[in-house]
C-alpha cells in the first residue's frame, strides 16, 4: 500500500473507532426502534384507524438499519485492519445503501410529527368509537380497536375526549347514535371511579358537576408518547448520519490510498 506512514495508521485508527461507534448506535437504533413498534403505551389502534401509520414504518425500517450498521460496522473494522480494497469497496457500497434507508427512516418520523393533530383523533373517535354498523371485517376490527383503546386511555389518563367531555356534545358521532343525550352525555368512562372502578357518583356525572367528571382532553396523552417516539427515530438517526457520513468520507480517502 502507497504512502503506508503514520498519518496513514492514524486514520486506521480513527475508522476503527469511527465505526465501533456506528456499531453500538447502530445496536442502540434497533433497540429504540423495537420499543416504539412494541407499542408500549397502546396507541397503535388510534394511528392505524386514520390509515396513517407511517411512523410505524420508519419505525420497522430503523430496525433493519440497526441490524445493517452493527453488521457493516463490522465489515468495515476487518476491511480497514486488513487493509482490504474489495471489503472496503462493498462496505462503502453497501453502507450507502444503508444511509439511504435510514434518511428516509428519518424524514418520515420528522415530518409526519406534524400530522398527528387534534382534529384527525376527533374524527377518528367521532366515526368510530362504539360504532354498531361496520361496513367489513376489517372495518369492525379497526372499530373494536380504536373503541378499546379509548376506552382504556380515558380510564388510565383520567381525561374525556380529545380535547374535553363537550367534543360528545358539540358533534355528531357513533356514540350519539346509540346512546340518549340524558343518559349518557358522555362515555362513562369519563367519570371519576372509584376504587372498584365505578363511578364516584353517576348522577353527578351525567349532569357534569365538578369533581364527579373528568373535565380534561386526552390529546396530550396521545400525542405525547408519540410525538417522543417520533422525534427519538428521527433525531437519534440523523445523528448517526452525521457520524457515519464523516466515517464514510474517511474511508472513501483511506480507500483511495490503495494502489491498483
Amino acid at each position: 500500500m502507497a504512502k503506508s506512514g503514520d498519518s496513514i495508521h492514524i486514520l486506521q485508527g480513527l475508522l476503527v473507532f469511527g465505526n465501533v461507534v456506528i456499531g453500538m448506535c447502530g445496536i442502540a437504533l434497533t433497540a429504540e426502534c423495537i420499543f416504539f413498534v412494541s407499542d408500549p403505551h397502546g396507541l397503535y389502534p388510534l394511528l392505524e384507524a386514520t390509515e396513517n401509520d407511517d411512523i410505524y414504518a420508519a419505525a420497522w425500517i430503523g430496525i433493519f438499519v440497526g441490524f445493517a450498521l452493527f453488521a457493516l460496522s463490522i465489515l468495515g473494522i476487518v476491511g480497514v485492519i486488513k487493509s482490504n480494497r474489495t471489503l472496503l469497496l462493498v462496505y462503502i457500497i453497501l453502507m450507502l445503501i444503508t444511509y439511504a434507508f435510514e434518511m428516509a427512516s428519518c424524514i418520515t418520523a420528522a415530518t409526519h410529527r406534524d400530522f398527528l393533530t387534534p382534529n384527525l383523533f376527533l374524527k377518528q373517535m367521532l366515526e368510530r368509537y362504539q360504532k354498531s354498523d361496520t361496513v367489513n371485517n376489517n372495518d369492525k376490527w379497526m372499530t373494536e380497536g380504536v373503541t378499546k383503546t379509548w376506552d382504556k386511555l380515558m380510564l388510565q389518563n383520567q381525561c374525556c375526549g380529545v380535547r374535553g367531555p363537550s367534543d360528545w356534545q358539540e358533534y355528531t358521532s357513533a356514540f350519539r347514535i346509540m346512546h340518549s343525550d340524558a343518559d349518557f352525555p358522555w362515555p362513562h368512562n369519563c367519570c371519576v371511579m372509584d376504587a372498584r372502578g365505578s363511578p364516584v357518583n353517576l348522577d353527578g356525572c351525567k349532569l357534569g358537576i365538578p369533581g364527579y367528571y373528568n373535565s380534561n382532553g386526552c390529546y396530550d396523552a396521545i400525542s405525547g408518547p408519540m410525538n417522543t417516539h417520533a422525534w427519538g427515530v428521527a433525531w437519534f438517526g440523523f445523528a448517526i448520519l452525521c457520524w457515519t457520513f464523516c466515517v464514510l468520507l474517511g474511508t472513501m480517502f483511506y480507500w483511495s490510498r490503495f494502489e491498483y
